[in-house]
């Protein structure tokens, strides 16, 4: 069934997700559109899997008790898991702004089901190390088309003055579905056994979500999610070399994103240092103590305190942006990650990591939701795919160096309270950069 195109770059002419006052549509007035409602019906299963299958993962090479990992060990299942994400941005971008993003959906989805399948049975072997991580490879890399493929045909369905309150129901429910994934996943395992067959067990039920995902993309009509018109080299090699130069040259000409992104990569950066310990601590620090626990569980419940900050932040980031605007928002959530960190670094306790979960959840939100707002809105169609390939290579990259400088410095059992106090001095850094970047823009 075909779904006729709600927007285009000229159908909401004049007006931006910086125009505040416009007025907003509402969960029920956006889902009432049949091409957003359908796009989320793509989207939540696929990151439900998503977060099913890291968590999966993670609990087989972290929590196994018939394997054991070092920080190293831990920073290296990390990296596997996010940085195909960056390695085939330049690849995806661009074939995201010349392929029918219909088809990459449906098609990758289904290959995500075929690969996660794989990895299950090489768990249930005890299969560790390099092929282990390799087929893990393969299940994230794959996931890169299928997200940043969703990124960019959201415009397609929402007109361009909604995109704000579209996005942040879009980012925020599927981050939120993702750790509900993540969620399951503990709980999965807690009744499969955490040894090896419980594992593979776990991580091949994590199929069905982009099994769901596939069908329900096949749904949409042909050239319906763009892109419209191609800007790039007729030959696809050529097209794909100059990937993220493309993308790169659209951040730079709108000062506004490029902010933005610099703000992005100062809490990725920080927010990795924040996961590597708290990883070790749940795993070799924390005992349980009432209704805190430590091990599996415990990272269980900050996956829950994670989420719920996702929640906070889908409220507040409309209203705030509303009321001080875009750039504002931004520095606030820095300047309040930054605080949260020095507490955490303080007291290194199970109640404040959980309570910094929360807050670094909210504020890392905001931020991404500021950002996807912008690219969404200011840059054009036919290179947006690029440019969330520029995007989620900061998002990644930053992350993953982040986590493999913690393990480098971090002792074995995850107390660096100097190692939080420098993740906070990052978000101050980055708050400094945003706004020195809109004063020279200005």
């Amino acid at each position: 069934m075909s779904v006729p195109r709600t927007t285009s770059p000229e159908s909401d002419e004049g007006v931006t997700s910086c125009d505040e006052r416009v007025r907003k549509l509402g969960i029920a007035g956006l889902l009432r559109s049949p091409g957003f409602a359908r796009l989320m019906a793509v989207r939540l299963p696929a990151q439900w899997g998503d977060g099913m299958f890291q968590a999966a993962l993670g609990g087989a090479v972290l929590f196994n008790p018939e394997r054991q990992a070092d920080p190293m060990a831990v920073a290296a299942g990390l990296a596997v898991m996010l940085l195909p994400y960056s390695a085939l941005g330049p690849f995806a971008g661009a074939l995201l702004d010349r392929w029918d993003r219909r088809r990459v959906l449906f098609v990758a989805n289904l290959l995500r089901v075929v690969l996660i399948g794989i990895v299950a049975v090489a768990v249930g072997a005890g299969v560790a190390g390099a092929p282990l991580y390799l087929g893990a490879l393969a299940v994230m890399g794959v996931n890169r088309f299928v997200l940043s493929g969703l990124s960019a045909a959201l415009p397609h369905v929402v007109l361009r003055r909604h995109l704000v309150e579209a996005n942040v129901l879009a980012v925020t429910v599927g981050a939120g579905v993702a750790a509900l994934g993540g969620a399951s996943a503990v709980g999965i395992r807690m009744l499969a056994g955490a040894g090896n067959a419980g594992s593979a067990i776990t991580t091949a039920l994590a199929a069905a979500g982009p099994l769901v995902a596939g069908l329900v993309a096949a749904t949409f009509g042909r050239k319906v999610l763009g892109p419209d018109s191609r800007d790039e080299p007729d030959r696809a090699l050529t097209a794909v070399a100059h990937g993220f130069v493309d993308g790169a040259r659209a951040v730079f000409r709108t000062p506004t994103v490029a902010a933005t992104f610099l703000a992005l990569a100062a809490h990725r950066l920080a927010f990795g240092v924040s996961t590597l310990v708290s990883l070790l601590l749940f795993r070799y620090a924390f005992t349980g103590s009432g209704l805190l626990h430590g091990g599996m569980a415990g990272l269980g419940e900050a996956v829950v305190a994670a989420a719920a900050g996702m929640g906070v932040a889908a409220l507040l980031t409309p209203f705030l942006v509303h009321r001080i605007g875009r750039p504002r928002t931004v520095r606030v959530a820095l300047l309040v990650a930054a605080v949260a960190m020095v507490v955490v670094a303080l007291t290194l306790s199970p109640p404040s990591v959980l309570a910094g979960a929360f807050v670094l959840s909210t504020a890392g939100q905001m931020v991404k939701l500021c950002a996807d707002a912008g690219v969404q809105s200011e840059t054009d169609d036919a290179v947006r795919g690029r440019v969330f390939a520029l995007y989620d290579g900061v998002f990644n990259v930053c992350y993953v160096l982040a986590v493999t400088v913690a393990a480098l410095l971090s002792p074995p059992d995850g107390t660096a309270p100097l190692l939080l106090g420098s993740a906070a001095a990052v978000y101050l850094v980055g708050l400094l950069a945003h706004d020195r970047l809109l004063r020279r823009r200005g």
